[in-house]
């Protein structure tokens, strides 16, 4: 460990950057920074990666703090300790050696794992946050406990952000006991027979914990008490068959280094209503996930040709991997959303310093 509290240092660098209008683009571990716009280079860095150490750890309150530039692994490993995780399931995409997910960056792309229908979207446990703002003013928002989070959530708001509002310096999170059993079902069956099945068993009261579909075969997670998940075992079984499979798939899938994930085809993330039919129409390979919820698409096909496709029910796509990266990578907004993203923009960052252009283009 490596605990060390530079919020003065980044500080200064922030509230020189504003008298002097120069942008800054922020940088963690860098395991995502291909996420977003191709913009990455539009201005100074501002490393937080040496701002890390876990602040505080309340196991009986469920809830931890750590500063931005903390490794997720280091903090799940202090939760492991106590068998507590978090729910969420953050994707770290850091096997490459030469980057660390951290923290900050975790809370800055707003990812979930395939928990995420059951357990909770990264948002959805974000209890309190530290933040510099455009000025190089520290702000705190929310705290460390439920009850603190109240009138406008803008720990929720940072979620996803990509740092355009600000430099986060410390995350307060709820975390959960981990489960006492895992058990994990493979079924050969069709697209559409998944998504079919996906919806069947997400209405019933079963301890699900991941659905997802790939090559063929339809995964179901189930996690818990030992004896809810071995009667859901049965269940399941009985019903559709299957057997049970290495649950290590579900960390593979979250890490994108299914066989899937190879290859330099564009990789699109489509949010659709999960019971929502496949979407033939459209080229190219499919995973699905979060029960339908999420469907990864491999495919050439115009970015038109999508973002229509995934409206038409009532979704949205996003460029995830590959692809032209200096357009837009996500789904366009609304002349009445994008003005509330430039109105939130300049509140926060009034100069424009932060990540120009890493979101949307005239952010």
């Amino acid at each position: 460990m490596n605990d060390r509290d530079i919020s003065q240092q980044l500080q200064d660098a922030v509230r020189s950057a504003a008298a002097d209008g120069r942008a800054l683009h922020i940088r963690g571990g860098g395991s995502k920074a291909f996420y977003g716009r191709d913009a990455d280079r539009a201005g100074e860095p501002l490393d937080l990666s040496g701002h890390r150490g876990i602040i505080s750890y309340t196991a009986t309150e469920l809830v931890i703090s750590a500063r931005c530039g903390t490794p997720l692994a280091e903090l799940e490993a202090a939760l492991a300790e106590r068998d507590q995780v978090l729910p969420f399931e953050p994707p770290h995409f850091d096997a490459d050696t030469s980057t660390t997910a951290t923290v900050g960056g975790a809370l800055a792309c707003g990812l979930s794992g395939p928990r995420r229908p059951w357990g909770g979207a990264l948002r959805d446990h974000v209890l309190g946050t530290r933040l510099l703002n455009g000025r190089g003013e520290p702000l705190r928002f929310g705290g460390e406990v439920i009850k603190n989070v109240a009138g406008y959530d803008v720990s929720r708001l940072l979620t996803g952000s990509l740092g355009v509002l600000g430099a986060v310096l410390e995350v307060s999170f709820k975390v959960l006991p981990a489960a006492a059993r895992e058990v994990t079902l493979a079924q050969p069956c069709d697209a559409a027979e998944a998504l079919r099945r996906a919806a069947r068993w997400s209405r019933q009261p079963l301890p699900l914990s991941g659905i997802a579909w790939d090559d063929g075969q339809l995964r179901l997670r189930l996690a818990g008490a030992a004896a809810g998940v071995t009667a859901a075992v049965a269940q399941l079984r009985a019903a559709d068959g299957g057997e049970e499979v290495d649950g290590n798939w579900w960390q593979a899938l979250r890490e994108q280094q299914l066989a899937f994930f190879a290859g330099e085809a564009p990789l699109w993330r489509l949010s659709l209503p999960p019971a929502s039919a496949p979407l033939d129409q459209l080229p190219g390979d499919w995973l699905l996930d979060w029960g339908g919820a999420q469907r990864w698409l491999r495919s050439e096909a115009p970015a038109e040709s999508i973002r229509a496709a995934a409206a038409a029910l009532g979704g949205h796509a996003t460029l995830f991997r590959g692809g032209e990266r200096s357009g837009e990578v996500f789904h366009p907004l609304d002349p009445v959303k994008a003005r509330l993203h430039r109105s939130i923009k300049a509140a926060f960052d009034p100069k424009g310093i932060f990540n120009p252009g890493k979101l949307y283009a005239d952010l």
